[in-house]
């Protein structure tokens, strides 16, 4: 499963750990929705992505669309609360994430979602996580990236101009309060040749 990564300059280590949280810094988007951004909170993350290309059971999906079934365009994961993740930092990702939030959030993360984009042809349209109670409440959702960097997208639910945040190599972004409502996010195809990139969404109960 292995694809090839070119790997960080800036990250030239297989110690895989964490860094602190203070250094997060949150954008307002308006209504309600705002962005928490900190490049590089993961170092090791390029380990990691060989560890998590290696050792997760990753599977392809297909979907109903437009009156015909088609190819998920990325490969995915689901571990469920109470699942074992497949690395132990990702435990301690959940639980610092957790801990960091409790305040405005009131609940910890507890599910965890992996998306595998082989390359620039992987991508997940325009959505917002409205599956559950992210269709009517303020939630968050917090995405760690590993391998390439991709840009994620967000603009205000029903059109409007977007804004791109490049995701990769140990960057976190959590999206909170009305974002899942309001905004959608998306991963775009890219047309320049793209490395492989995976990312670790962890949810609440009950969003998806």
């Amino acid at each position: 499963m292995a694809m090839h990564l070119q790997g960080s300059l800036f990250d030239q280590t297989d110690d895989v750990r964490l860094g602190p949280l203070d250094g997060v810094r949150r954008t307002v988007l308006g209504a309600g929705a705002w962005i928490d951004l900190l490049p590089g909170w993961l170092s090791g993350a390029d380990a990691l992505f060989e560890r998590l290309c290696a050792d997760v059971p990753w599977h392809a999906e297909r979907r109903r669309m437009y009156d015909q079934t088609v190819d998920v365009p990325r490969l995915l994961s689901h571990y469920r609360a109470g699942d074992p993740l497949p690395h132990p930092v990702l435990e301690e990702a959940r639980l610092t994430l957790s801990a960091h939030y409790a305040a405005e959030l009131g609940e910890p993360f507890v599910t965890a979602g992996l998306c595998y984009y082989r390359d620039g042809r992987d991508s997940v349209a325009w959505h917002g996580d409205r599956i559950g109670r992210g269709a009517r409440e303020d939630t968050m959702v917090a995405i760690l990236s590993v391998g390439a960097p991709r840009d994620l997208a967000l603009r205000p639910r029903g059109g409007g101009e977007a804004i791109r945040r490049p995701l990769g190599h140990g960057d976190l972004i959590v999206m909170g309060g009305s974002c899942q409502r309001t905004w959608e996010h998306a991963i775009p195809k890219s047309a320049r040749a793209s490395g492989p990139r995976i990312s670790i969404q962890f949810r609440p109960r009950g969003v998806a």
